[in-house]
């Protein structure tokens, strides 16, 4: 039998992003075992009764002494809380393990790793997988994720290769497409096509249900109401996190949607059937074009 990629990986925070990474790993047989750390012992116990992972505990500490070289750890909090995480990791883990993270913002890891150890460690590869659901917790696991997903890793000058080449073959183990880009353009190209649309989603759905006086405005809704707020459903703690890490690449989306916004509003008022023509096909264009990229990935990555 042939030696697992990873020896012992350990998730932090045990919830959809690392529950499911360590349940793909698990079903791979790409690690020897997964080791789960949560804060209460009730989602520890939780999480080897659903076989997310083999064992589980409230610290690291408690592990951290059996883990060295070909060990991962993969920290799946939300984006403020990896400070905490960092703080835990330097008083008591080797410099040969491995370490990588789920943050949806990078800049504010970077700053959180720098603030703890001085520097990125060469063993901490930053990695942010571009992909979710509204769903969250131990029970939201799924092997299946990150399968025909993208994970962008934003590598420093210092960073090992070593320890980057596993990371980058631990995702592709189960089935994402590795990128590599730079630690602003992530908070950038993120802070546009993933923060802004939940913004927008979270602030739909509290206008409609808190400022429309309507007991029917949900009543009636259909299915491109649903489609579009979906992602509103997603864990609250997560997002508020992630605004407040990424503030300054989501104000400038916000403020340029605003600016869109406030023009099509005065299209609608004054009647411009050109201008609203124009953005409506404009955006059409743009979203069909966007559908065919996407599948042709998916075409390319079944190998048809």
């Amino acid at each position: 039998m042939s030696q697992p990629l990873i020896n012992k990986f350990v998730v932090v925070g045990i919830g959809l992003i690392g529950g499911s990474l360590a349940t793909g790993l698990k079903q791979r047989g790409a690690c020897a075992e997964v080791i789960g750390i949560a804060r209460k012992s009730d989602t520890c116990i939780e999480a080897v009764n659903h076989a997310v992972v083999d064992r589980a505990y409230t610290s690291l500490q408690e592990i951290a002494g059996e883990l060295g070289q070909g060990d991962v750890i993969f920290i799946a909090v939300p984006t403020l809380s990896v400070n905490a995480v960092l703080e835990e990791i330097k008083n008591c883990v080797a410099d040969t393990v491995t370490i990588t993270d789920g943050a949806s913002v990078k800049g504010s890891v970077q700053r959180a790793a720098e603030g703890v150890f001085g520097m990125v460690p060469p063993q901490f590869v930053l990695g942010h997988p571009i992909a979710g659901s509204e769903k969250s917790g131990v029970t939201a696991a799924n092997p299946n994720l990150y399968e025909n997903h993208r994970v962008i890793l934003t590598p420093l000058e210092n960073t090992s290769a070593s320890h980057f080449d596993l990371v980058t073959r631990m995702w592709q183990t189960v089935g994402a497409e590795v990128l590599s880009m730079s630690v602003a353009e992530h908070d950038e190209v993120l802070g546009a096509t993933s923060h802004l649309p939940h913004v927008i989603a979270y602030s739909l759905v509290d206008t409609l249900a808190q400022d429309i006086k309507n007991p029917n405005i949900f009543r009636y809704a259909a299915g491109g109401f649903r489609d579009f707020t979906r992602i509103a459903s997603s864990d609250p703690v997560m997002w508020h996190d992630i605004m407040r890490a990424n503030k300054t690449a989501i104000l400038q989306s916000m403020d340029l949607f605003i600016d869109n916004l406030s023009r099509l509003r005065s299209s609608i008022e004054h009647e411009d059937s050109d201008y609203l023509l124009n953005v409506f096909s404009r955006a059409k264009e743009a979203r069909d074009e966007f559908t065919l990229m996407l599948a042709k990935r998916h075409t390319v990555s079944k190998g048809e």
